[in-house]
């Protein structure tokens, strides 16, 4: 066995048991990242919208890796004007035609997709394609167990 093959070799398995190992918080990613695109993990304001707990849950460890989701703070009550007989001169804001970021958060959703489905596949392969289904196995647990226990302590 020639060194260049025995490297490639050395390489590939590397890939599939890294890949293997992070499969699961990629695939955690791309499904809590998907949500965020669209918003589905909080309440904006004006909105009827109630998120699931699981979602808000989800998104907070996806953002800030706890799942402790803080209290939001009520908007400080306005305070009255010292003197109201003189207007505060408004500033001309420019106009600008508002950003249509739809387009863009649904190609954010097809990579969401893309990222999710090349996961699944790739550990679909690693069952079919290898002969050590045990190191496989006990590396995809780790890969799903070490990031939960990591959540609680």
């Amino acid at each position: 066995m020639s060194l260049s093959h025995a490297f490639l070799r050395y390489t590939r398995l590397t890939h599939l048991y890294l890949g293997v190992f992070i499969a699961p918080a990629l695939i955690f990613f791309a499904f809590t990242g998907a949500l965020q695109t669209f918003s589905l993990h909080e309440t904006t304001r004006g909105s009827s919208y109630k998120p699931p707990a699981w979602a808000v849950t989800l998104g907070q460890i996806h953002k800030k890796q706890t799942p402790i989701v803080p209290v939001r703070k009520l908007p400080p009550p306005e305070r009255p004007a010292a003197d109201k007989s003189q207007p505060t001169p408004a500033t001309p804001q420019p106009t600008q035609k508002p950003h249509n970021a739809l387009p863009l958060k649904i190609f954010f959703l097809i990579v969401a997709i893309g990222l999710f489905v090349s996961t699944v596949s790739g550990l679909y392969m690693s069952y079919k394609f290898m002969r050590n289904k045990r190191l496989v196995t006990a590396l995809l647990i780790s890969g799903t167990v070490l990031p939960i226990i990591l959540t609680y302590i």
